[in-house]
């Protein structure tokens, strides 16, 4: 009977490490790139947020279009060109982070994440990430149509291909923080109205930022070596803080 028991003790000992090895949690980069792979999968299905932020953006060029019809040509336009671009980034991300975690409220898709043994740091960089990789995947096509509409205004400085510096920052800190704040106003009522007031005034520094670093790499000259620099330091600092501070403060934000 003692044989018998040690020998029962003995195989469940030589079982324990590969028991162990199949319940291990999996890495976050592992947590990382599924979440992410969900994400992209589902929406590039459908093609729902990226058939909506695409039209949406076509059609604020041609109100654009529309309200500089009567304009005169001129240095002036490239003065209020990258304010007008980023008009158009910011309403486009709005409603692609409207958009952002609607399945996972209406199909309890969030609770069923929360319930399973993920860092919530690791849910908010998959879903910031997918947002980002939607927004450039916008970006790619709307930029290029924004100038084909408004190319005969004015002549860009040559400096114009740096706009995609800017470009990348400001959209890596639009993603980011909006993120979080879409999960903050995803279970509220008036969810559209409750994020734009949020989102505007918080990513003001940012916004600013980066319609001064376009504005000059598209105007050049002076304003290009007085202006470029400063602003894009600026933008990055704010998306090291930010970014930062909501990657931390999400496993709260979550949990509420």
């Amino acid at each position: 009977m003692e044989w018998g028991w040690r020998k029962l003790v003995a195989v469940q000992e030589s079982k324990a490490p590969r028991m162990g090895a199949l319940c291990k949690t999996p890495s976050a980069w592992m947590q990382y790139k599924t979440l992410l792979k969900k994400d992209l999968q589902a929406e590039f299905r459908t093609k729902d947020m990226l058939v909506s932020m695409g039209i949406y953006a076509l059609l604020v060029i041609v109100v654009f279009g529309v309200a500089l019809s009567f304009a005169r040509p001129g240095e002036e336009f490239l003065e209020v060109s990258g304010g007008l671009l980023w008009a158009l980034v910011v309403f486009t991300s709005l409603l692609g982070l409207n958009r952002s975690f609607s399945r996972e409220t209406e199909n309890g898709c969030l609770e069923g994440l929360l319930l399973t043994p993920l860092d919530r740091g690791v849910i908010f960089l998959s879903k910031a990430t997918a947002n980002l990789l939607f927004l450039a995947v916008v970006e790619v096509i709307a930029v290029p149509l924004y100038w084909v509409f408004f190319s005969s205004f004015a002549q860009v400085a040559p400096t114009a291909p740096l706009m995609i510096v800017p470009l990348v920052l400001g959209s890596i800190g639009i993603a980011g923080i909006g993120t979080l704040l879409s999960t903050i106003t995803a279970a509220t009522r008036g969810k559209d109205v409750m994020l734009a007031l949020l989102f505007v005034p918080i990513i003001f520094p940012l916004l600013y930022a980066c319609v001064a670093a376009t504005t000059a790499v598209l105007v050049g000259g002076a304003l290009m070596d007085s202006t470029f620099a400063t602003s894009l330091a600026l933008a990055a600092g704010y998306d090291v803080i930010m970014l930062s501070a909501a990657w931390v403060l999400y496993d709260f934000v979550v949990g509420v």
